[in-house]
């Protein structure tokens, strides 16, 4: 997994719970308290997920919960700071979504070692898209909670249905 994943739980955790709710999680996942991840270095998923669990220990919440969470913080807040070109082009939740496939393949190509998941699209009628999540991580509910991110970001109320452990129901207004 890249740092850019966990600089975001860090800015969201710090941001939200204060700096302290973020030293003590980095700790309960064996690091050092001063832990500092750079965007493009490599983190073992192992790593990764043990302080996504640590956080969720150290704030009492779940892992749905924090799923949430990121997806909401990464979308509206830290995302359009740093990956601003990927929102171009994009009037409404539908066309986000779309897009994130391509986005994927693009990063992949342009960053060493990104393994970002990859997704399948299909439509059941103009409204009801299911998203095919494809990914050795088994991390969906992280993807449910970045499409409801994408849905506060367009301002637009979806309903997002996991249809199991590799595929979404997103129903747009």
């Amino acid at each position: 997994m890249k740092g850019v994943i966990l600089q975001c739980l860090g800015e969201l955790v710090k941001e939200n719970f204060g700096r302290d709710k973020w030293e003590e999680a980095l700790e309960r996942a064996g690091m050092d308290r001063k832990s500092v991840f750079l965007a493009t270095q490599d983190v073992d998923d192992s790593v990764a997920l043990g302080l996504l669990s640590a956080v969720c220990d150290v704030l009492n919440i779940t892992l749905k919960q924090a799923a949430d969470a990121f997806g909401e913080y990464w979308v509206c807040k830290f995302a359009p700071k740093i990956y601003r070109v990927y929102y171009e082009g994009c009037n409404s939740a539908k066309d986000f979504l779309l897009k994130m496939d391509n986005i994927h393949t693009i990063s992949t190509k342009n960053i060493p070692n990104a393994r970002p998941p990859r997704f399948e699209y299909e439509w059941q009628d103009d409204k009801t898209l299911v998203m095919k999540y494809k990914s050795h991580r088994g991390l969906i509910d992280i993807m449910i909670g970045l499409i409801k991110g994408v849905g506060k970001y367009y301002n637009e109320n979806l309903s997002v249905i996991k249809l199991g452990d590799d595929a979404v129901k997103v129903i747009f207004p």
